[in-house]
């Protein structure tokens, strides 16, 4: 065996490269090392809270109760639309857990009805579908309806429509269950509250759906005084349709 091969050590110390050389690419372009990126537990790239703040707020925006407040056009009256209606039956159904006094109970039950009639008729259905009506007594003692609308060239929000629509026609359907129940469970002394609660529910409903039949009814004559002849044929169909609901 050769001497100067035993001599010779089998591993060799490898010196590290120059840093400041940076090996050129194929190309022949330089580019620079990239940044390291240092990544914290919990924490998002800016990117992506950008993206999730912008889909909370579109998600937001389309659904939800507070999506509904903000595209609402009124959402004090809207608000309080619901809270007297919804504060009315809580009060109804929750009064027994928490006092026996049933005039006690009674009185906030009606007081509730009474100001959500008041505010139905008077603030909800002005501000968010521009109708109204109340019932007036002539001279000769005859009373009658008068019903007034804003004008159609200025539309309702469309939330609002919708959201007053629904208020007005569910919850008579609900008092109408809880009317049924207590019938069913001889509760006789809570059926003069559902009667009454029936009473100002429906009263508004039926007014609110004869102002918004008078409002189709004078756009359609508005609409046919405007057009000549098709649009007095158009005015008879339009009145036909929204006429058969109370024939």
């Amino acid at each position: 065996m050769n001497s100067t091969n035993v001599a010779t050590p089998l591993l060799q110390t490898i010196e590290p490269d120059d840093p400041t050389e940076v090996p050129l690419p194929a190309s022949g372009n330089i580019t620079s090392p990239k940044t390291p990126v240092v990544l914290n537990p919990g924490a998002r790239p800016a990117n992506d809270n950008a993206q999730s703040s912008m889909a909370s707020s579109h998600n937001d925006a389309e659904a939800g109760i507070a999506g509904i407040f903000r595209q609402s056009a009124h959402p004090v009256a809207l608000f309080f639309l619901y809270f007297f209606r919804t504060a009315a039956i809580a009060v109804y159904l929750l009064c027994g857990f928490f006092t026996s006094n049933y005039v006690l109970s009674t009185v906030v039950v009606v007081v509730l009805l009474a100001m959500d009639f008041w505010n139905a008729r008077n603030v909800a259905g002005r501000t968010l579908v521009g109708l109204r009506y109340w019932n007036q007594v002539d001279d000769d003692g005859e009373s009658y309806w008068v019903f007034e609308s804003r004008d159609p060239s200025r539309p309702a929000n469309p939330i609002d429509s919708k959201m007053f629509w629904i208020a007005l026609y569910s919850f008579p359907f609900l008092w109408l269950a809880l009317l049924i129940v207590s019938i069913l469970k001889l509760s006789a002394s809570f059926i003069p509250i559902v009667m009454l609660a029936l009473v100002f529910n429906i009263t508004n409903a039926v007014g609110f759906t004869y102002a918004d039949r008078d409002a189709k009814q004078k756009w359609a004559n508005n609409f046919s005084s405007g057009w000549g002849l098709g649009g007095q044929m158009l005015a008879g169909v339009v009145k036909n349709s929204v006429g058969r609901v109370f024939r």
